[in-house]
């Protein structure tokens, strides 16, 4: 008799469908960078490392930073493979997901080559809507964000905490004109709508990172490299690599909070507990 649950998973649970991973392939903690050849840039800054599984546009590595087990999984562009990623990582194990990518500054302040840290992000992406309900918050964990300025600090790299607007689309949906300089009339004034809402940068993948993560109580944030400054109209691909070195220690930063932790007795890390 046929089975009437409408259920249609892949049988082989150890190997994630998409990813191609198992348990034994993933560390507790990811990275997760859009593009597949930003994995090698991600990697170029551990202590070892190894692809452990390349399918599709998901490349994923793992390795050590600093002692710390770490792995690293290209999501592609936008929010529904993001998405992907983050439903198969959790189903192996990862607890804790960090996005490193590129964005889009909306000040002059946010300069090219500087860091965007996210406390939070706009939900314009649609992805996350299928997850929660609209007013349902796209917030960054604390202790992620913490990690990412404590890394930021140590490796001097210039750094803003903030909030962060994610679209569907690179073009309209950024306030880019699109084919034959197409542009919906309600995303006219959308970049200087969200300056005026103190949103400091867009991109396209955080807000579904952050919501599908804080449904699933895994620990997620977000930093970003910004290439484009939508105020000054600067674009350069450069600090391509602090993105990932950031991250990458924050790693290591989150590993020593929960020893920390664990040894006090405390359930959240706070600054009175230290690094040291």
């Amino acid at each position: 008799m046929a089975d009437d649950t409408g259920d249609s998973e892949d049988p082989n649970a150890a190997e994630q469908y998409h990813l191609q991973v198992t348990p034994d392939d993933v560390a507790d903690a990811v990275l997760l960078p859009g593009n597949p050849e930003r994995v090698a840039k991600v990697v170029a800054g551990w202590d070892d490392s190894e692809v452990v599984a390349d399918h599709r546009e998901y490349r994923t590595a793992t390795g050590t930073v600093e002692d710390t087990p770490i792995s690293v999984t290209s999501t592609g562009i936008g929010s529904p493979s993001a998405a992907i990623a983050i439903e198969e990582l959790a189903r192996v194990g990862a607890d804790t997901v960090i996005r490193v990518g590129s964005c889009g500054g909306l000040t002059a302040e946010t300069e090219v080559g500087d860091l965007i840290i996210t406390s939070g992000a706009v939900r314009q992406e649609g992805t996350s809507d299928d997850y929660a309900r609209g007013d349902y918050p796209a917030v960054a964990d604390r202790e992620v964000v913490a990690a990412l300025v404590a890394a930021a600090e140590e490796l001097g790299y210039p750094y803003h905490v903030g909030l962060t607007m994610s679209s569907d689309t690179f073009y309209p949906g950024q306030e880019r004109p699109g084919f034959e300089e197409y542009l919906p009339a309600d995303m006219e004034g959308l970049v200087q709508e969200l300056r005026s809402l103190n949103v400091l940068n867009i991109e396209m993948e955080a807000s579904a990172i952050l919501t599908v993560s804080s449904v699933y109580g895994l620990r997620a944030g977000a930093v970003c490299s910004v290439y484009a400054n939508r105020a000054t109209g600067e674009f350069r691909v450069e600090g391509e690599r602090r993105a990932a070195d950031c991250a990458s220690l924050a790693v290591h930063y989150l590993a020593r909070m929960d020893e920390i932790k664990a040894a006090a007795g405390a359930e959240h890390w706070h600054p009175g507990l230290s690094l040291e």
